[in-house]
């Protein structure tokens, strides 16, 4: 069984960009949710898919299954998603030792960036960058889940500045 511990942030401006050494464009749907426990799709670039399951309350820390799936498989099920399907690119950083994922949405909640890192153990304190703003790791708001769930598109993303 996989843990997955991690922290989030917002991102408060566009310093991590000459930092970032790949991205991604993924598609993620839920197709199941529950308070403890979530099951998911992600298609990425079009290419690959995985189907994962979540389970645990806590967002710092929850036990997390993940395996391939044909995207074919995993387009169908999309189809069926809960709620909003999200679509975000996503970009590794890396920064003092740490590996960030700044996730830059696009459709319902265009303009909203975020910025999570994976940790080994839950007292483990990376080093923060400069362009992180407040951490929302507690807020349950910031969670996909709860975002594909209930738009929460307007209070998200109210004031952040769209692209031209």
């Amino acid at each position: 069984m996989a843990k997955e511990i991690e922290r989030k942030f917002l991102v408060k401006d566009d310093g991590w960009r000459p930092e970032a050494t790949s991205s991604s464009d993924f598609v993620q749907a839920y197709i199941v949710t529950m308070d403890d426990r979530s099951l998911r799709i992600r298609i990425m670039d079009d290419e690959r898919a995985t189907l994962t399951l979540k389970i645990g309350r806590q967002l710092i820390s929850r036990d997390e299954f993940e395996y391939s799936i044909p995207v074919a498989d995993a387009k169908e099920l999309a189809a069926s998603a809960l709620g909003i399907v999200l679509e975000k690119t996503r970009h590794e950083v890396e920064h003092e030792g740490f590996t960030w994922e700044v996730d830059v949405y696009a459709g319902a909640y265009d303009g909203l960036v975020v910025a999570e890192v994976e940790m080994e153990d839950e007292e483990q304190e990376p080093p923060l960058p400069p362009w992180l703003g407040a951490e929302v790791t507690g807020d349950r708001r910031y969670s996909n889940q709860l975002m594909a769930t209930e738009d929460l598109s307007a209070e998200l993303c109210d004031g952040v500045s769209h692209p031209a």
